[in-house]
């Protein structure tokens, strides 16, 4: 994690996210991973929270520790269900939905909310219209972005952008972006999650001859994408890094960014 981290600091992301298991399976070293990222690395951090496996306290005292590390951002999901189980099922002092965890949260501090979008729709929801209604939900509940799954198609999340709009969803939309570094992973991983692969991706990696042809094609492919939403008006992007720094880091080397060397906070000194 840590080599992720110094990897991408140099970058200025605007926050870094550290996932949280469910029903606090891995809360202490949550807990020092985010703090860890602040004191060492002197990054804003998003804490995951989700709503498996935990009372409606639980949860919000683990919010609460976040808070007293003086993390405001979190990002609140649902969340999938556990191993071995078909569907989700809520705790039974729990919260039952992400719009429920979103207005719990809302209730106890002042914390900048993000909850997840789906570009190509939930894949248990009955409809993109239902999805629509349940996503403006979570914004009217007290979310102050939308966080999405990842696509590789970049007109459906443009189309998704057009949905919330006309359906008065008015924060910020950011888009998700996988770097793949593993096609079959992924493939797998997008299956779970009701993301498309597209038949031109399979064939271009089908082509790919060696690991470093496949990292030149994730690279090549998720640069034109974001190349693409930023001239459509996207003006943040948030990367799924899977604690994997470097195709994120030549991503956004081919984006212009420009790095700064990492300083520890304590190895500051004065100028």
């Amino acid at each position: 994690m840590w080599r992720t981290v110094e990897r991408l600091a140099p970058l200025a992301p605007d926050y870094v996210s550290v996932t949280y298991g469910a029903g606090g399976t891995t809360r202490d070293r949550t807990n020092v991973a985010i703090r860890t990222i602040i004191e060492r690395a002197r990054l804003n951090v998003a804490g995951h929270l989700t709503c498996v496996g935990a009372s409606r306290e639980e949860t919000l005292d683990v919010a609460r520790s976040y808070a007293r590390m003086g993390v405001r951002r979190i990002v609140a999901l649902r969340g999938d269900a556990p191993g071995g189980a078909s569907k989700f099922e809520p705790h039974p002092d729990g919260f039952a939905s992400a719009a429920e965890l979103v207005e719990g949260l809302s209730a106890i501090g002042d914390f900048d909310i993000a909850v997840a979008g789906y570009p190509e729709v939930h894949p248990e929801a009955e409809s993109i219209e239902q999805e629509t209604r349940y996503l403006k939900r979570k914004v009217e509940a007290g979310a102050s972005r939308i966080i999405t799954q990842f696509c590789f198609e970049t007109d459906d999340f443009l189309r998704f952008r057009d949905r919330c709009e006309k359906a008065g969803i008015h924060v910020p939309i950011i888009p998700g972006i996988l770097p793949v570094e593993n096609f079959d992973k992924m493939r797998n991983f997008a299956k779970r999650c009701g993301a498309g692969v597209p038949d031109w991706m399979t064939k271009a990696f089908g082509y790919a001859k060696d690991a470093e042809q496949e990292h030149l094609l994730a690279v090549s492919i998720a640069s034109e994408q974001c190349d693409r939403l930023v001239q459509e008006g996207v003006d943040s992007l948030h990367f799924y890094t899977l604690n994997n720094p470097d195709l994120t880091w030549d991503i956004c080397r081919a984006l212009g960014y420009e790095a700064a060397p990492l300083v520890a906070a304590g190895q500051a000194g004065a100028a």
